[in-house]
């Protein structure tokens, strides 16, 4: 099975639900145990979705299967908390693009002030209490939401690519290779077997191989049987 960045989901009735966005994957075991699809079409945020729930890959279609039940009630891939210092949850929210634009308001006849004085309020000013912002994955413990295009690391520290696709083993929903990809507009494509991988991250993927055995590598084909 196929999970590439940017491929299109769909019900098992054949509506587009969205893309693939990350695969979430379990580095001890290399198990693949959920997918991020990308909000739009159904989605009005980034939904996280079991592997169980995913049925046959056709071409570069991924089916959901029938009795997927309401998708909408499927977990949010991020939620961001807005905590005060008494650690009271104010917001709970989807992430916002800059967290830094965002400000904290005390409540209803709520003032906070100290001398100094201000514009139309000589002598009292309001001063922001600061907050902290907490973002939570739904994601389980231990797992890895690997990023699109993720930069691929060899043990001599060689940028040798960007992740562009995971390949599973249907039977067990294990991880076997990444497809990696480097150049622009002549793409050359590399086959790489997950037990080269050594750190899984987010972004960043690191080989415990060196990049000339990467260069030796013959370019993979969609086609090709592994």
């Amino acid at each position: 099975m196929r999970f590439e960045q940017g491929a299109d989901v769909y019900t098992a009735h054949g509506d587009k639900v969205g893309e693939i966005n990350r695969v979430v994957i379990d580095p001890k075991t290399n198990e693949v145990t959920h997918v991020v699809v990308k909000k739009g079409f159904l989605f009005t945020e980034d939904k996280v979705v079991s592997i169980s729930l995913i049925g046959p890959t056709i071409e570069d279609r991924i089916m959901l299967r029938e009795g997927a039940g309401d998708l909408e009630a499927l977990p949010d891939f991020e939620e961001t908390h807005f905590v005060t210092p008494d650690k009271e949850v104010e917001t709970k929210t989807s992430p916002p693009r800059q967290a830094q634009q965002l400000y904290w308001y005390p409540p209803t006849a709520t003032i906070w002030w100290h001398p100094g004085g201000s514009i139309g309020h000589p002598g009292l000013f309001y001063t922001i209490p600061p907050y902290v912002v907490q973002t939570e994955r739904n994601i389980p413990s231990g797992t890895v939401a690997l990023k699109e295009g993720a930069k691929v690391i060899s043990a001599d520290n060689e940028h040798v690519g960007d992740v562009e696709m995971v390949l599973t083993d249907p039977q067990e929903n294990r991880a076997t290779h990444l497809v990696i990809s480097k150049g622009l507009l002549s793409k050359e494509r590399k086959l790489i077997p997950t037990p080269w991988v050594s750190i899984v991250m987010s972004d960043e993927i690191h080989l415990a191989v060196s990049s000339d055995v990467i260069e030796r590598l013959r370019d993979y084909e969609p086609e090709t049987e592994i």
